[in-house]
């Protein structure tokens, strides 16, 4: 860990090179802030990019006014943040230390000058990434959780901060910090909450205002139209995002969860061609959020299409959930697919208390030294058991079939096999949910009859529900919901669904290869005919 955090420091500090600050002076303004002067607020927009010539710029604790981070920025360094890319505000609040001389690029412009200067976009996005990772890795953030333990509320609002990679704090009710945050905060000492900056108190904390607050769900002008509208930021929504914006193309992907989609949720992806000692999912799909961002895609969630219509002038128009509109000349459906619930009294009631459908460290915190169930045949499956049994005391993988071979890959399949700390159950199902709060056990049936298991977490990622109700009556689908394209549809592109303009991709297309590679390329290759439609 002392290695990896030295490795980000330094990457922090990458210098930029004599004309790129050339270049930076000539699009910015020289500013001077005194000793104690705020440059950054959490919550303001991340609008410009700061190249600091003199003094110093730290990193303030908004509760007690004391630096936060130990290293500052000071002459040759930059005062910048990932949302610059996308948008959305400072996670961070910023006060020159000492008086301080800056030159200011507005976010468009730096944006231009990104463009302009790959030299320049790679040493910005590699310092910023890194500043990100670091916050990630340490919690230094503005989002505080309290009392994640006994609220729902407070754990879904965890788990869309885990997902989409924005760094917080969660602090136990009866915790010394927890008792601090309710002083500060005005609210009692056994309430859950969520806080935003040092005082602002979420009233109502649902993802979708916890994102407006990040700048993640940002106003969409219904007379604003796209080039192409992606709907579903897993591995094919984000790589129709990366070479949508690379081909200039006006795009924007929404998603109404998180970026990642299921291979968000993948603990550990190994046979992913360049990453020979594997990554998470969530990792390589963010990878390719920086990388789209970096040539102009705009993200914008938690968001779900409600519906799409086709305009009168040959435009497609989504409608939001939320009753917004946007427009665009194509649409990409890249919505994957999801794990089925399983038909299991109390089974909503527990979810986010005990059953979760993604295993990542967020999840992991409640498995540690216990007995862990994970449901599934699959490498995503197998993919949690053996992420699971780093931290569980044992995991106890439930198949319904007698067999792995068909449905995992085989380097997979023998780890778990060989593995003490995993147990794989054939035949078997889980038949009841026991516990008050929380789930405390369940019950597993197979030929041998019942036994119930002492268990605080079991993982469901079984089956493969197509996300296309919103399709319904628009596009031709199969019997099973997944959208048809090319010659099933009646179309020529592989890609081309039923109705024109509008295209599909990845593991919501009947047909495809349900791997996070085919994927990727099917969301890289998409864009060529989503090129010609509105250009053409």
């Amino acid at each position: 860990m002392e290695t990896i955090g030295r490795d980000l420091r330094e990457m922090q500090r990458i210098p930029l090179e004599p004309a790129h600050i050339a270049a930076i002076r000539a699009a910015g303004t020289r500013r001077h802030y005194a000793k104690g002067a705020m440059l950054a607020e959490v919550g303001a927009p991340a609008d410009r990019f700061v190249y600091v010539e003199e003094g110093e710029i730290e990193v303030v604790n908004p509760f007690t006014g004391e630096r936060q981070v130990p290293s500052t920025l000071g002459p040759t360094q930059f005062m910048a943040e990932i949302s610059l890319l996308s948008g959305g505000t400072w996670s961070m609040p910023m006060r020159a230390a000492a008086d301080t001389v800056v030159v200011e690029v507005p976010r468009h412009a730096m944006l231009r000058l990104m463009a302009a200067i790959p030299e320049l976009s790679d040493i910005v996005i590699t310092v910023l990434a890194a500043r990100r990772r670091r916050q990630l890795d340490s919690g230094d953030g503005m989002l505080i959780l309290v009392g994640e333990e006994r609220s729902a509320a407070v754990r879904r609002i965890a788990e869309f901060a885990s997902r989409n990679r924005v760094p917080y704090r969660s602090y136990p009710l009866g915790s010394t910090e927890a008792a601090g945050v309710a002083v500060s905060c005005g609210t009692g000492p056994d309430d859950p909450s969520v806080v935003f900056g040092r005082d602002l108190v979420v009233g109502d904390p649902t993802p979708e205002n916890v994102a407006r607050l990040l700048g993640l769900d940002q106003d969409l002008p219904e007379e604003d139209a796209f080039d192409v509208l992606i709907v579903g930021a897993g591995p094919a929504g984000v790589a129709a995002g990366v070479y949508a914006g690379a081909e200039g193309l006006r795009a924007l992907v929404v998603d109404d969860t998180a970026i990642g989609g299921q291979a968000g949720t993948s603990s550990r992806i190994e046979n992913y061609m360049g990453f020979p000692t594997g990554i998470s999912g969530a990792d390589l799909v963010w990878r390719g959020e920086v990388q789209a961002m970096k040539f102009g895609t705009r993200f914008v969630m938690p968001r779900r299409v409600a519906f799409l219509e086709r305009l009168a002038k040959g435009d497609l128009c989504a409608t939001f959930a939320n009753g917004q509109r946007v427009r665009a000349g194509a649409v990409v459906v890249a919505t994957g697919v999801q794990y089925r619930r399983l038909p299991l009294d109390r089974l909503r009631e527990f979810e986010n208390a005990g059953i979760y459908y993604a295993a990542t460290e967020n999840e992991a915190r409640f498995c540690r030294d216990g007995e862990v169930i994970v449901i599934g045949g699959g490498n995503s499956a197998g993919q949690a058991a053996m992420f699971l049994s780093r931290v569980a005391r044992h995991v106890r993988l439930i198949v319904r079939g007698n067999t792995l071979a068909t449905s995992m890959s085989h380097y997979l399949s023998s780890r778990l096999e060989t593995d003490p700390a995993i147990t794989i159950e054939y035949g078997a199902h889980v038949a009841e949910l026991h516990g008050g709060q929380r789930l405390d056990a369940v019950t597993i049936r197979n030929a041998d009859g019942d036994r119930t298991i002492d268990t605080r977490a079991m993982f469901v990622m079984v089956g493969a529900a197509p996300n296309t109700a919103w399709l319904s009556g628009l596009v031709a689908l199969d019997d099973k919901g997944f959208v048809l394209t090319g010659e099933s549809a009646g179309a020529t592109s592989p890609y081309a669904t039923s109705q024109p303009g509008i295209f599909a991709v990845g593991d919501v297309r009947a047909g495809s290869t349900k791997r996070v590679a085919s994927s990727v390329g099917e969301g890289s290759v998409v864009i060529a005919k989503v090129w010609e439609h509105v250009r053409g």
